[in-house]
């Protein structure tokens, strides 16, 4: 099935999570890859060489090093995400960003993304909105708060751009290291798992759980079409949410949404390309290749 076919048919019920894969389209150099931001990183902060992320470690690990490295003298946690905002904030959005925006617009499906850049807001001059009405908004976890062009009751209630890992307004909300990943997990387990009837996992009330006004109330309650993200094993949160999400459904059947994951097929499917469809259709997921870049950032949209 082609995604422009999907999109047509799912357009009642859809939400897309995007990666930095948008912004790299098509081969736009401006758009480094999250590799490059870290070495960048370690060139500011550390006093060793290094060219690039050694094989065996993940990126998130990785950056945990340069945290740990950098002494309180000259670089703290803060100072190392505030110098990948800088690194970030001079992006610029493409046509292409405003045409997918346009149609998520058009079928009101909400968009989230694992990206920190502001390039999807600026594109279509989206305003910030907040569905927390009990003043318990931390720009450590800015989880009600999206881009869109009016006011939600609920994160599924429509258009509306959020962001899992951070973005650039609030620096200190910005998920670079694995301890940083460790954190959210931490923070989706309170609201999946933790208390009586208000927990998601309670199954009592599915609109008024306590993470109903947060992006993850989205991850449960709308089907799902992931595109322009590797998601490799690094995305500890991310793919954590999403067995979560499986497990959810198993014990709830009748909430359960369906999924899709969107990549362009290699040319010769290695161990680990075959291990990540495993992964993908083990959640209930369905596998969508395509051949080339344009049937996922251009053709789908227009």
């Amino acid at each position: 099935m082609k995604l422009k076919t999907l999109v047509t048919r799912q357009a009642n019920d859809i939400a897309f999570i995007v990666g930095n894969g948008i912004n790299r389209y098509p081969n736009n150099p401006a758009a480094i890859s999250w590799d490059d931001l870290l070495i960048n990183l370690w060139d500011k902060f550390s006093f060793r060489t290094i060219s690039e992320v050694p094989t065996g470690i993940s990126v998130t690990e990785f950056y945990d090093l340069l945290d740990i490295e950098s002494t309180n003298s000259f670089a703290t946690t803060m100072n190392i995400q505030k110098e990948a905002c800088k690194l970030l904030e001079t992006w610029s959005d493409k046509p292409h960003h405003k045409i997918f925006l346009e149609k998520a617009r058009s079928i009101n499906a909400p968009v989230l993304t694992t990206n920190f850049d502001m390039i999807l807001p600026t594109a279509l001059n989206l305003k910030q909105f907040y569905t927390d009405s009990n003043g318990t908004f931390t720009d450590y976890y800015p989880w009600t708060t999206y881009f869109g062009d009016r006011q939600l009751s609920s994160p599924t209630d429509g258009f509306g751009v959020w962001f899992i890992n951070g973005f650039l307004k609030y620096h200190r909300s910005i998920r670079l290291g694995l301890s940083h990943y460790m954190g959210s997990v931490e923070k989706a387990r309170g609201y999946l798992h933790k208390g009586d009837e208000t927990r998601l996992f309670s199954g009592k009330d599915v609109e008024n759980w306590k993470g109903n006004n947060t992006w993850l109330h989205i991850i449960f309650n709308k089907s799902i079409c992931i595109f322009g993200l590797g998601l490799e094993e690094n995305e500890v949160f991310l793919r954590w949410l999403l067995i979560e999400r499986a497990k959810y459904f198993r014990k709830f059947p009748d909430h359960k949404k369906k999924g899709w994951y969107v990549t362009n097929k290699p040319r010769k499917p290695d161990e680990k390309y075959k291990g990540k469809k495993y992964f993908f259709e083990g959640l209930g997921f369905e596998i969508i290749e395509t051949d080339d870049y344009d049937s996922i950032y251009k053709a789908p949209w227009e």
